[in-house]
C-alpha cells in the first residue's frame, strides 16, 4: 500500500504542478472575466464525464469485479475490461452525437445572447474529450488492478504540458484575439485526449494484458459491472457534482453587460448576489483546495481500492477493516494540515500564483474568501473518497448513491441560501457542509457493516493530529506576519518548509503511525 502511495502521490504532484502552471497561464492570458467563465463551463461538461463514467462509475465498478474474476481466470477478467471499455465507447458516442446536435441546434437557429454562444460552441468543440477521457479513466482502473499506478497518474500531466504550451502558443498565434485563443485552446484538448488514452495502452501491452474491441454483454461478470455501475454513478461523484452547480448557480446569478445588474422575480426587482468573473474565481478557488485533494485524497484511494477489492474478493474480513482504518488515519493526517495551512496563506499564494496579466488584486481578494470556504470541508472531500470506495470494494453501491443524492439536494438547497448574505463564498461553504454531512452518513453506515474495527487506532491518531496541527498553525501565522515584508516567493518558501519539517517532527515525536505513508517505515509495532 504505501509503496503504490508514494509513487501515485509523487506523480500526482508533478500533475498538480502543471495544472498549477496551465491555471497560471490561464489567469495571464484570460484573468477572470466573462471569456473564462465561458471557457470553464465548456470544459467542465465533458470533463465531468470523467467522474461519472469514467472513476466514478465503470471503473469503479470494474475494479472490484476484476479483481475477482484475475482472481479465477485472467482471460475472463481480459474479456471483462474489452467488454466494459466497447460499452463504455458506445454509450459515449451516442451521448457526444446527442449533444453535439443539440449544441449546433441551438448555436444556429435559437439566436443565444454572445455569452451563450461561446459558451455553446466551446462546448460542441470539446465534446469528444468525454470518449477519450473516460476510456483513459477505465484502462488506468485496469492498470491499478494489476497494482501499476504510474502511467495512470502521469495521465493528466500529459493534458496540463498540451494546454500550457497551446496557451503560449495560441496568444503568439492569436495576439490579443482572445475567442481565437479559446477556440484553439478547444482544438488542443481534443488532441490531449488522445495522448492520454494512448499513454494507458502501452502499459497494458507490456504487462501482456490483452484489450481489444468485445461485446460479451450476457455474461455474469459484466452483468456485476452494470449493476454496480448505475448507482456509482452518482455514488462517487457528489464533490464533482456539487463543484459542478456551483458554477451553473454562480453563472445564473451573476449580473454581466448583458444580463444587467438585476433581474425580475414575483414583480420585483432584485440585485444579483455575485458579478461577471465569478465563475472564473470558483475555478481558481477550486483548483487550489483540489491540489492536497489530488495529490493525497484521491492517491490514497486510487492505491487503496484495489486492496480493499482483493480483501473483500478473499472475504478477508479482517484486513478489510484494517485497510479502512488505516486509510481513514492517513486522510485525516494529510487533510488536517493541509486544511489550516492552505486557508493561512491563500492571500499570498493565490497572488503569487495568478495575480498577473488579466488577473487582478480584486480578484485576488473575492478568490480567497471562496477558497476558506472549500477548504473548510478539505476533510470531508478526502473522507468521501475512501468510505465510497469501501462499500465499492464488497459491491455495494446504493447505500453511496442515496448519500450522494442527498448531499447533492442538501447542497442546492445551501447554496439558494448562501449566496445572498456570502455571494461566490456561500456556494462554496454549501458544498463542505454537503460533504460532512455524506461522510457522517456513510461512516455510520461501515460500522454497523462491520463493527467498530473500522475506527481502530483513529482517536488516538485523531487527538495526535490536531496537537501537532495547533503547534504548526500557530508557528505559521507568526511565521507569516514577520515574513510580512518579503516577497511572497520567499514568503510562502519559509513558511511552507518551516511548517512541514515542524509536522513531520511532531509525528516523529509523537509516533504518528500515519508517519509512514512517506517513509514506508512503521513507527509503531
Amino acid at each position: 500500500m504505501f509503496k503504490g502511495f508514494r509513487q501515485t502521490v509523487l506523480l500526482t504532484i508533478v500533475s498538480r504542478i502543471t495544472g498549477l502552471l496551465r491555471d497560471m497561464a490561464f489567469a495571464f492570458f484570460f484573468g477572470a472575466n466573462e471569456l473564462m467563465d465561458s471557457w470553464v463551463i465548456a470544459f467542465m461538461i465533458p470533463n465531468l464525464a470523467r467522474g461519472l463514467f469514467g472513476e466514478g462509475a465503470a471503473s469503479s465498478s470494474l475494479i472490484p469485479v476484476y479483481s475477482q474474476e484475475l482472481v479465477k481466470d485472467r482471460r475472463s477478467a481480459e474479456q471483462l475490461a474489452s467488454t466494459v471499455l466497447s460499452v463504455v465507447f458506445v454509450i459515449l458516442a451516442g451521448v457526444v452525437l446527442a449533444g453535439e446536435i443539440i449544441v449546433w441546434v441551438w448555436y444556429f437557429f435559437f439566436s443565444p445572447m454572445s455569452a451563450t454562444a461561446l459558451k455553446l460552441s466551446l462546448t460542441g468543440i470539446m465534446l469528444p474529450y468525454m470518449i477519450l477521457i473516460c476510456l483513459e479513466a477505465i484502462a488506468g482502473g485496469v492498470l491499478n488492478s494489476h497494482r501499476h499506478f504510474a502511467l495512470p497518474a502521469f495521465a493528466p500531466i500529459i493534458l496540463n504540458v498540451v494546454m500550457v504550451v497551446s496557451l503560449y502558443f495560441g496568444s503568439w498565434l492569436f495576439v490579443s484575439n482572445l475567442s481565437a485563443q479559446a477556440y484553439f485552446q478547444a482544438c488542443c484538448v481534443i488532441i490531449a485526449g488522445f495522448m492520454q488514452f494512448g499513454s494507458q495502452l502501452i502499459p497494458l501491452k507490456m504487462m501482456d494484458v490483452q484489450v481489444r474491441p468485445a461485446w460479451h454483454i450476457r455474461s455474469e461478470a459484466f452483468k456485476k459491472v452494470i449493476m454496480l455501475m448505475g448507482p456509482m454513478i452518482l455514488g462517487l461523484v457528489a464533490t464533482q457534482v456539487n463543484t459542478l452547480m456551483d458554477k451553473f448557480i454562480a453563472l445564473l446569478f451573476s449580473s454581466s453587460a448583458e444580463k444587467g445588474l438585476s433581474f425580475m422575480f414575483l414583480g420585483r426587482e432584485i440585485a444579483y448576489p455575485m458579478y461577471a468573473g465569478t465563475v472564473s474565481r470558483i475555478f481558481y478557488a477550486q483548483r487550489l483546495y483540489q491540489f492536497p485533494f489530488g495529490v493525497f485524497g484521491i492517491s490514497l484511494a486510487t492505491v487503496v481500492f484495489p486492496i480493499m477489492s482483493a480483501d473483500a474478493a478473499r472475504k478477508d474480513s479482517a484486513a478489510l477493516c484494517a485497510t479502512i482504518a488505516k486509510s481513514i488515519k492517513g486522510a485525516i493526517f494529510v487533510a488536517f494540515p493541509a486544511t489550516v495551512g492552505l486557508i493561512l496563506i491563500r492571500k499570498p499564494l493565490i497572488s503569487l500564483l495568478f495575480e498577473h496579466g488579466r488577473f487582478t488584486a480584486q480578484d485576488t481578494i473575492l478568490t480567497a474568501s471562496i477558497v476558506v470556504c472549500y477548504t473548510i470541508g478539505l476533510t470531508g472531500f478526502f473522507m468521501q473518497q475512501i468510505c465510497a470506495k469501501a462499500y465499492y470494494s464488497t459491491q455495494d453501491s446504493h447505500r453511496p448513491m442515496r448519500t450522494t443524492l442527498l448531499a447533492v439536494v442538501l447542497n442546492f438547497i445551501l447554496n439558494l441560501i448562501l449566496i445572498w448574505p456570502l455571494g461566490a463564498a456561500g456556494l462554496a461553504l454549501a458544498t463542505s457542509i454537503a460533504s460532512y454531512v455524506q461522510v457522517t452518513i456513510l461512516l455510520k453506515g461501515l460500522a454497523d457493516k462491520f463493527g467498530r474495527k473500522i475506527f481502530d487506532g483513529v482517536v488516538n491518531e485523531l487527538v495526535k493530529t490536531v496537537v501537532i496541527t495547533l503547534v504548526m498553525s500557530i508557528v505559521a501565522f507568526f511565521v507569516l506576519k514577520l515574513t510580512g515584508s518579503m516577497p511572497k516567493l520567499i514568503q510562502l518558501s519559509i513558511v511552507v518548509i518551516a511548517t512541514v519539517f515542524l509536522y513531520l517532527a511532531g509525528a516523529v515525536i509523537l509516533k504518528v503511525e500515519m508517519l509512514s505513508l512517506i517513509t514506508g517505515r512503521k513507527l509503531l509495532e
